[in-house]
């Protein structure tokens, strides 16, 4: 019996918005736009970081958005144009995903 499973390539983006910015509205438009096949909105956490030489701590909502190799360049512009912050957290992550899940978020970026 074969159990070998197929993949499909797939981007995972992340980036972080203030706990008071309106992310369901960015996750909607990049998914509007067929730039994004699901963003995934966390709940509100905590941020520690460094900026401008001072430790801050900010509340912040960590978005994961995937979409297709395809669509990656689009999706970082439109990405980087929505968001408030003047320099925005953008990672992306390049992966595997399972056949019919990767087929079908790149079907939703087309």
């Amino acid at each position: 019996m074969n159990h070998e499973s197929t993949h499909v390539s797939l981007v995972v983006v992340l980036t972080t918005l203030a706990a008071d910015a309106d992310a369901a509205a960015i996750a909607r438009t990049l998914v509007g736009e067929h730039l994004a096949g699901c963003v995934h909105v966390f709940a509100t956490g905590e941020s520690v970081y460094r900026w401008q030489g001072e430790i801050q701590h900010d509340r912040e909502r960590q978005l994961v958005i995937k979409t297709s190799e395809d669509r990656l360049a689009a999706l970082e512009a439109r990405l980087l144009a929505l968001h408030p912050y003047e320099l925005p957290e953008l990672i992306v992550l390049r992966g595997e995903a399972s056949d019919a899940y990767g087929r079908w978020v790149n079907e939703s970026v087309r």
